[in-house]
């Protein structure tokens, strides 16, 4: 499969890089395709100027964030910290209790909703954006498709939520373009299953509100003419996490119902499985494949929607919950998104490794979340209980697809590091951002907030603290001192805060513009462990290289030892990597620090290393 990966120009004043400047008389060198940088924002959360951060509170009292708060100035700093794609989480018009009738849009029921302003993940209409984030609610595609230009003008590619495993309990597709019928219109819902409705029914049942447990109550318990422990859904659907009751639990995916992809209830598939070898072919190929067979209609309503987007200038989707649906379906959409745009960034959650290589190679994903290895093993460091030892195996385990397993420490649905509930201390994270971020050829994500250190200390209201809520309308306190006031110069960070961020945009910036990171990689740290006096399991190092460009990669992730050790290098190695006897200068890229001396002498290669507590170096081998 083509991985297509876009590259930025940008000064890095820390980082030597390679590069050639042609004259009038000699071609430009053609730079090779660079590592990626994924931003994720919470839409809504981001531009927000309000502290007020009352759980339960409303838009009026907490604030919201607008399209038009990502200003020039904003989306500038943003590229200018290593940025090459934004992901704008929540953007599709979802659920939400604030009142929108006058703009022909009908109140949802605080019965099926989660939070106050609403799940993301519950969208409501899939052909337009959401009213909260728009100056004018009336104008709301415009605004939206605006920042689409303004992200564009500073050279950075736009992802979106799709979400086709579920859509809110009450779908309502007011802004269908001409010829598109709404989803669940054409159903017949005396049936449990029909391969071309879009939903699963409880025939014969009505809906029911899940019983509340652990006190809760809908809005925190205010008053709310539809807040009545009732919906009318008649017959029930199945919920978005698969639940087939007419009353699914409290902690089911109940604000939601599942889309039917063609997956009958006993399992069995009502569409043409990929034969074997397709697992080899490309898009196109894939596309054809597709052409004269007879597709759920849900495949093609979910295609014509993220077609829909591309044509309005997205450049990427991010896919939620990519597992539950088929992989068929993701060949069908993938393809067929590839084919109108070869340079789409298309990234999913699948969270059960041994289903990898299938979404990957068949579905046609370019990146699914490195989440239960790499992400999970960091965090379990991190948090000082695990041991760098197992890094390196993981990364030997996916060698075939190391490219299509995108990095992250932070997202919308995980712990902040900053939070006791995690590590407890941002700069933690420093370590494991270095790994993470050079351990492969694969994209690299952070989410907004992440680089000042944001804790997520608060409780929301459906939110709860150590993650920054997707539910309520608060504020970011640690991005919100970042924007400063709209000025967006980190005027009221701290002095530990900004430098956070700076080693951050050093680190980013560095691996956006770096040749030796999308070439071979090799591990010496299971070498040095053996053979390297002082060198330990809170220790990590390997060594990468590309052409001119040659890197070792060394890391301490306790946050309270000082080591002291002659790294190795073993002979293999520096042979792969082209090393030659004698003495070789060596920079640190992330902060140029005094250059060193790497030295080998018959075969046996060295350089003294001390490294202080949670400091990492990116040496490069001049």
């Amino acid at each position: 499969m083509k991985k297509l990966i876009y590259s930025l120009v940008t000064v890095l004043v820390f980082a030597t890089v390679a590069c050639t400047t042609g004259s009038k008389s000699e071609p430009v060198k053609e730079e090779g395709p660079k590592k990626a940088v994924v931003y994720q924002v919470f839409t809504r959360l981001f531009g927000n100027q309000n502290t007020t951060n009352k759980p339960w509170g409303t838009i009026e009292e907490n604030g919201i964030g607008k399209f038009n708060d990502f200003t020039d100035k904003a989306l500038q700093e943003i590229k200018d910290l290593g940025v090459t794609h934004l992901w704008y989480t929540g953007v599709p018009h979802h659920a939400t209790i604030t009142d929108y009738t006058k703009y022909g849009i009908s109140n949802d029921d605080p019965d099926v909703v989660k939070g106050r302003a609403g799940s993301p993940y519950a969208v409501k209409d899939y052909y337009q954006v959401d009213p909260d984030m728009a100056v004018d609610p009336a104008k709301r595609m415009e605004e939206f498709k605006a920042l689409i230009d303004r992200t564009h003008k500073h050279g950075m590619k736009v992802i979106i939520d799709i979400v086709p495993n579920h859509v809110a309990r009450k779908y309502e597709g007011k802004n269908n373009p001409e010829g598109v019928i709404d989803f669940g219109a054409d159903d017949d819902s005396s049936v449990e299953y029909a391969k071309n409705n879009n939903f699963y029914y409880v025939p014969g049942a009505s809906f029911k509100v899940p019983e509340a447990l652990d006190g809760y109550k809908p809005l925190g318990g205010e008053k709310h003419p539809l807040s009545d422990a009732k919906f009318d859904e008649n017959p029930a659907k199945w919920t978005g996490n698969g639940s087939r009751l007419a009353q699914p639990h409290h902690y089911d995916w109940y604000e939601t119902v599942k889309i039917n992809y063609g997956v009958q209830p006993d399992g069995t598939y009502d569409f043409a499985e990929l034969p074997e070898g397709y697992d080899k072919k490309n898009h196109a190929e894939h596309m054809a494949f597709w052409q004269d067979k007879d597709v759920p209609d849900s495949w093609k309503k979910f295609t014509d929607i993220a077609l829909f987007w591309i044509e309005m200038g997205v450049d990427g989707f991010r896919y939620d919950m990519a597992e539950m649906v088929p992989v068929e379906f993701w060949s069908y959409i993938n393809s067929s998104i590839k084919v109108k745009n070869p340079d789409a960034f298309l990234m999913a959650e699948v969270y059960q490794p041994h289903l990898y290589r299938d979404y990957i190679l068949k579905g046609k994903m370019d990146y699914l979340y490195d989440k239960v290895d790499l992400y999970d093993t960091l965090k379990h460091i991190m948090q000082g209980h695990g041991s760098t030892d197992n890094i390196a195996p993981i990364q030997k385990s996916y060698t075939d697809i190391e490219h299509n397993l995108l990095h992250f420490l932070e997202n919308h649905d995980e712990q902040r590091i900053a939070a006791p509930e995690f590590a407890g201390d941002a700069k933690k994270g420093m370590p494991a951002m270095v790994v993470s971020a050079t351990l492969s050829t694969s994209p690299t994500m952070i989410y907004f907030g992440q680089e000042v250190g944001e804790p997520a200390a608060e409780d929301a209201g459906f939110g709860t603290h150590s993650r920054t809520t997707i539910f309520d309308y608060f504020g970011v306190p640690n991005h919100q001192k970042w924007m400063n006031n709209g000025q967006f110069d980190g005027g009221q960070l701290n002095a530990e805060e900004k430098e956070l961020r700076d080693f951050y945009k050093r680190l980013l910036n560095f691996t956006i513009n770096s040749d030796a990171l999308m070439g071979e990689y090799a591990d010496i740290h299971a070498y040095n462990r053996e053979n390297t006096k002082k060198y330990t399991n809170k220790v990590h190092s390997f060594v990468r290289w590309k052409g001119a460009e040659k890197l070792i990669v060394v890391s301490n992730f306790s946050d309270a030892d000082v080591f002291t050790f002659d790294l190795q290098l073993p002979k293999s190695i520096q042979v792969k990597m082209g090393l030659k006897e004698g003495n070789h200068k060596i920079v640190d890229q992330l902060y140029g620090t005094e250059a060193m001396t790497l030295e080998i002498n018959d075969g046996i290669a060295k350089v003294p290393v001390q490294i202080e507590p949670l400091q990492s170096y990116i040496f490069k081998i001049e």
